[in-house]
């Protein structure tokens, strides 16, 4: 598959014209912020965008109807967030979240810097497009399901399984060559490519760059799953620490929500699920920490129903979306028709007002749409967003909403 256009993801110095006006993404190398950088983006989202910071499905953040491209990227480069003018949009690297904190096999976190400088440091590399992926997993299982382009996959405590287009290539490394290892890939996927923005799209890519990093795979192959195992409330750290996992709703941090939690001095963890995780903390902290944000809106109930709803930008944020589905999905979300996974749409509440939908009808208003498990609002058949794995999607349509 060769692609006939550059692929266009947004940086901060390049910005994607939204319909509701420029749009920046800020790569997290690993999701992870420092407290400082958290307040940075708080004060930019509130003074020169629309209030919030959006969580993507890559552990990355961005701002929406930025006013002054100029002034964020001074405020973002004096943060450390924009550590590169020419490499800022191929930083994509995501990673276990609890990594060296609870469970996994071995800590992958360390290494997100030497990844991320071994980025910076190849000029050529610059050239890759921006939707390639880094995904760096635990052994845990929740990152290398996510379909990422080139990345590691613990097995144990000082070997790594490699990863090339979202499966295992049979191919073992140890923990000190596992970062030499994926920016040779990441060599060899640009020297095979004709334009191709992902590294499935290369004909017999995987083994073409088995081929050029000269690697014999081994007969075993681990099969990764999509994971919605999202880490929310208390987590016990193995030091004897606290983390607190909690959701956003649908994605969107309030400014003012991100300056306590920028308060709170510890490091912040953004997930590839639009959720994030405060790490580090002692047990009174902790139970402070729940009782501030959790009225502000955080979500530290992993039986919310707002961990089973995602949504595109849709109106007025995307020109192609037919409606505001995050308002329908807010409403969907606030009246009870998001429904626990085990039960259907038949099974009304207390008031018994929740009937089984006719099977017969295709459209149905938003007001009717009642819906079990995870579920994707989306604003047009693109289907923006996404997460993978078994989602019911809920498309809009010119008459309503088409759910399946």
């Amino acid at each position: 598959m060769t692609r006939t256009n550059p692929d266009s993801c947004p940086g901060v110095l390049r910005l994607h014209q939204a319909a509701d006006g420029p749009l920046a993404r800020i790569r997290l190398p690993g999701g992870r912020l420092e407290p400082g950088q958290l307040q940075v983006l708080a004060e930019a989202a509130a003074q020169l965008g629309d209030g919030n910071i959006e969580l993507t499905s890559r552990g990355n953040v961005q701002l929406r109807q930025v006013r002054d491209a100029a002034a964020l990227s001074e405020r973002l480069a004096g943060a450390g967030l924009l550590p590169s003018d020419t490499h800022e949009r191929v930083r994509n690297i995501v990673s276990s979240p609890l990594s060296g904190r609870i469970g996994g096999c071995a800590d992958v976190h360390a290494l997100v810097p030497a990844l991320d400088t071994g980025l910076r440091a190849a000029p050529r590399l610059a050239e890759l497009p921006g939707r390639v992926l880094f995904t760096l997993d635990d052994g845990r299982g929740d990152i290398s399901g996510l379909g990422g382009d080139i990345g590691v996959h613990a097995t144990g405590t000082a070997e790594f399984a490699l990863v090339l287009a979202g499966g295992d290539s049979g191919i073992r490394v140890s923990a000190a060559d596992a970062v030499h290892v994926m920016l040779a890939a990441a060599h060899a996927f640009l020297d095979l490519g004709s334009g191709q923005w992902r590294l499935h799209e290369v004909d017999d890519g995987v083994r073409r760059v088995i081929d050029v990093l000269g690697l014999s795979p081994g007969p075993e192959r681990l099969e990764f799953g999509a994971a919605h195992d999202i880490p929310i409330g208390w987590l016990d750290q193995d030091n004897g620490l606290v983390s607190l996992g909690a959701a956003v709703r649908l994605g969107s941090l309030p400014a003012r929500i991100a300056e306590f939690m920028a308060a709170i001095e510890r490091p912040i963890f953004i997930t590839p699920w639009r959720s994030l995780v405060i790490t580090d903390l002692a047990e009174w902290p902790a139970e402070q920490v729940v009782r501030v944000l959790a009225p502000m809106g955080l979500i530290f109930d992993a039986n919310s129903p707002w961990l089973q709803v995602s949504a595109c930008a849709g109106q007025p944020g995307c020109a192609k979306a037919l409606t505001d589905v995050r308002a329908d999905a807010t409403a969907a979300v606030e009246s009870g028709r998001v429904l626990p996974t085990n039960r259907s749409a038949a099974e009304s509440d207390a008031g018994g007002h929740t009937a089984e939908p006719d099977p017969t009808t295709e459209i149905r208003n938003s007001e009717d749409v009642t819906v079990a498990g995870r579920q994707h609002w989306s604003g047009c058949d693109r289907r923006c967003g996404r997460p993978r794995g078994q989602v019911t999607d809920i498309v809009a349509t010119e008459l309503g909403y088409r759910i399946g």
